[in-house]
Order: C-alpha cells, then structure tokens, then sequence
C-alpha cells in the first residue's frame, strides 16, 4: 500500500514540476505515472552501477557528480517516454533536484503516518 502511496505522490510532484518549470512537460497522469515508474526503476537499478563506475569522479567533487546522474537518469528517461519531455540537461537538473526533495517531503509524511502508534488509555482501579 505504501509504494502505490509513494507513487501517486511522486506523480503528482512530477505534475507540479511540470507546471513550474518551462523546460519540463508531461502530458497528464497517466504519462506522470509512467514516468514516476520508470524513474524508479532506473534508480534502482541504473543509479547504483553508475554511481560505483563514477565513483572516483564522485569523491573528488565531494559528492556534487550525484547530482549529474540524477540529472542524467532524468533526461534519460525522459528520451523514450511519450508525454513527458526535458529540453536541456540543465532543466533535467533542476527537476531531479525537486523530484528528490519532493520524494524526500512525501516518505517522510508516509513513514510518520505508519509509525503513529495508537493510544489505549486504561482506567487504573486501586
């Protein structure tokens, strides 16, 4: 329950990255969706690989080629989907910097809605 969960938020911050960003357009929910699935997938399987190939690059820029990746792996899905488009690295930049703090915001809401416990009071009888 908490994937879909996690999905349809990620949709939806991608809609709303869209709509804030020029460079980047998608083409309703269900290509949001889509995409959202397919960003998914290519980090976790994609992302590892490329960020343990590029990790010398990595440690000599403290970390900041993440960034890069993220951005291409963006761009890279946004190449063979229909409906969801990027027009420069520097907006895939920008929109995987947003889609992380959105996923960030969104798992953080999910997990604390999980982990409320509920409370019993009882009466104590003497």
């Amino acid at each position: 329950m908490t994937i879909i969960l996690r999905l349809l938020l990620n949709a939806l911050g991608l809609i709303l990255i869209a709509e804030f960003v020029d460079g980047i357009s998608v083409e309703g929910f269900y290509a949001a969706l889509i995409a959202t699935i397919v960003l998914g997938l290519l980090n976790a399987i994609i992302k590892p690989i490329l960020f343990i190939l590029t990790l010398p690059i990595t440690i000599i820029t403290l970390g900041l080629f993440a960034f890069v990746i993220n951005a291409g792996l963006f761009l890279f899905a946004a190449s063979f989907l229909d409906g969801f488009t990027v027009d420069s690295f520097w907006y895939a930049l920008l929109g995987s910097l947003l889609m992380s703090i959105i996923g960030t915001i969104g798992n953080h809401w999910i997990n604390s809605e999980a982990k409320k416990e509920k409370v019993v009071y009882r009466e104590i009888k003497e």
